[in-house]
């Protein structure tokens, strides 16, 4: 399993969307995990990952993933630490960086530099049986949720 993953979508939308959609609980809860995502965007600033209701009602904790936020470039560059709290396992860091292309479509290169937790490599790559798609799944609802306004769970 590689310790450094790197995913990259190409999204028609704007940076300012894409940023909007990683950062703001509102649009959080629309795609992927469906589940609100905490930002204090500044470095420093504490990051959260909580639970839906969904899962909550399976027993998960309040706050799944935690971090901190280390560089904030809006809507470009987000690099933050990274941690799933029911691994055990150290934190990792994530940088989310935007660039704009042509015609409208912005490229989201997503790295997670995952160097000594393997757990958590296995889990972002969407290798645990029964527990999500990671990464890839993901970015890709994220697109399909930009570009159609649709999740691809609606």
């Amino acid at each position: 399993m590689a310790t450094v993953q790197v995913h990259r979508v190409y999204i028609k939308a704007t940076a300012q969307a894409i940023w909007d959609a990683i950062t703001q609980p509102e649009w959080s809860v629309q795609y992927g995990y469906q589940a609100p995502m905490r930002y204090d965007l500044r470095p420093g600033g504490e990051f959260k990952g909580l639970a839906s209701e969904v899962m909550k009602q399976h027993g998960s904790p309040d706050v799944l993933i935690d971090g901190e936020v280390i560089e904030v470039d809006p809507p470009h560059k987000l690099v933050q630490t990274w941690r799933a709290i029911w691994l055990e396992e150290g934190f990792t860091k994530l940088t989310f960086e935007i660039a704009e292309k042509t015609d409208g479509v912005c490229m989201l290169t997503v790295t997670h530099d995952l160097e000594g937790a393997p757990l958590s490599a296995a889990q972002v790559m969407g290798e645990v049986e029964n527990a999500g798609g990671g990464w890839p799944e993901l970015l890709s609802d994220l697109k399909s949720l930009l570009e159609t306004g649709k999740s691809v769970y609606a």
